[in-house]
C-alpha cells in the first residue's frame, strides 16, 4: 500500500510518461494483462488510455488491471489512469 507521499512522487514522475497501453472496444483479455505484467516488470511506472469504444470506465479498468497484475493504482484523471508495482531488481526508488 502506497502512502500519500509516495504517491504524490510516483504521480509527478508519471507526467512526462507516454501512454502505453489503450483499453478499447475488446476489453480485457490474457494477453493484454500479459503485456502489461510485462511492462509493468521493466519499467514499473506506466500509464495507460481508456478509450471511448470501451464498455469500461477508466477508474474499473484500473481496478481490474491493478487487481490481476498485484499493482497500484497511482492516479485516475479523464480516461488515462497511472500504475505502479515495484520490480524484483527495485528501480525507481519511492
Amino acid at each position: 500500500m502506497l502512502t500519500s507521499k509516495q504517491r504524490a512522487t510516483l504521480r509527478g514522475m508519471a507526467n512526462g510518461l507516454d501512454t502505453l497501453f489503450q483499453v478499447g472496444k475488446e476489453g480485457l483479455g490474457d494477453a493484454f494483462f500479459k503485456q502489461v505484467d510485462g511492462a509493468l516488470e521493466a519499467r514499473e511506472l506506466i500509464k495507460l488510455r481508456v478509450l471511448e469504444t470501451s464498455m469500461l470506465a477508466a477508474g474499473e479498468a484500473a481496478q481490474q488491471i491493478a487487481a490481476q497484475c498485484g499493482a497500484e493504482v497511482v492516479q485516475v484523471i479523464g480516461s488515462r489512469f497511472v500504475l505502479y508495482r515495484p520490480s524484483k531488481e527495485k528501480r525507481i526508488k519511492v
